[in-house]
């Protein structure tokens, strides 16, 4: 047989050899160096199919909440504002202090008003320092401490460069707002526990404490007179929740936290205005801050509650008009920083 002949064909194919480097890939092994790439089962240990989203659980969110409220409460900018409210109780305290010499007020009559009332009780009663702090900070100081926080509360991430990184998480969004929302929710009552903290502390060291006198004429104890105090603060908590909703919304319409917060302070500033102007009686029921000192009703006896239940009635539907809104507005807003 010639050289030229081609060996007969046997039933057994020949065994492949090893490629040559450059040279073709096998089928289904890796390509070699300038050669195409075959198909390739997949590694079971080391590629996997995409697992779907698998939801999150509460105690997920839980921590994510825990985590925004200890980040916001860490913040210098917080202590500072936390530290004005504290100081507020101290210097209406020294203040009375100094004006009577520690002695007997005026009983400021039964039916009057918040403020004036409150203080002319301090001297005879310490604790009434906690009602007249809250009422000399809910018009200005603690709404605009609020409106800072909520109004960084988007729109701080945003100017940043964190809001990306939180949503890629991945958080939500959906989450994510409701996270900052009740995180602002925390620092309202943070807040508020603050002025009242420090005002009873002051009252109890500067006046005498003991049965309260309430603004209805009538006598509690000293026991009942704290658990008002508390409710009082709670009420005054609540009454935030509302423009919080607000600043939150603002803060979901602009990459600048400093925008922001001057957007939502000088809201605050507008509705207070409009508020106190007599021709525009047909429009106060429906502003944020109408009835916020509302509060007052806490301390008569009995407790009235119809300025009270309106006051929560208007601070829901501002949640719920204002909390749609941020919604509608973050969840489909494209996110660039």
């Amino acid at each position: 047989m010639s050289q030229a002949e081609t060996p007969p064909q046997t039933g057994t194919a020949p065994q492949a050899g090893p490629a040559e480097p450059g040279g073709p890939a096998e089928p289904g092994g890796p390509a070699g160096p300038g050669g195409p790439a075959g198909p390739r089962d997949p590694d079971p240990v080391r590629v996997r199919p995409r697992d779907p989203v698998r939801p999150r659980s509460p105690l997920w969110t839980l921590g994510l909440l825990r985590s925004e409220i200890t980040t916001l409460l860490r913040r210098h900018r917080t202590f500072a504002l936390l530290g004005v409210l504290a100081a507020v109780p101290v210097l209406i305290g020294i203040a009375v202090r100094i004006e009577t010499g520690g002695g007997g007020g005026g009983s400021g009559g039964p039916d009057g008003g918040a403020g004036p009332a409150f203080l002319a009780q301090v001297t005879n009663n310490g604790l009434f320092l906690v009602f007249a702090a809250l009422a000399a900070t809910l018009p200005v100081f603690l709404p605009m401490a609020v409106g800072v926080v909520a109004g960084d509360a988007i729109a701080g991430e945003a100017s940043s460069g964190t809001l990306r990184y939180l949503l890629v998480a991945p958080a939500g969004r959906t989450r994510l707002l409701l996270v900052k929302y009740a995180s602002v929710l925390a620092f309202c009552l943070v807040a508020t526990l603050v002025v009242a903290a420090s005002a009873l502390a002051v009252g109890a060291l500067l006046f005498p404490v003991g049965e309260v006198t309430t603004i209805s004429g009538t006598r509690i104890s000293f026991g009942e007179g704290l658990v008002r105090a508390a409710l009082t603060a709670l009420v005054v908590a609540v009454s935030l929740t509302g423009f919080a909703a607000l600043g939150l919304f603002v803060s979901t319409l602009t990459g600048s936290g400093i925008g922001a917060m001057a957007a939502t302070v000088g809201l605050l500033v507008t509705v207070q205005i409009l508020d106190s102007i007599p021709q525009l009686s047909g429009v106060h029921p429906y502003l944020f801050a109408h009835y916020w000192m509302s509060f007052a009703d806490v301390l008569r006896e009995p407790v009235h509650w119809d300025d009270l239940i309106k006051n929560f009635q208007l601070q829901g539907l501002y949640v719920a008009v204002f909390g749609s809104a941020a919604w509608a507005r973050f969840t489909a807003k494209d996110i660039t920083a």
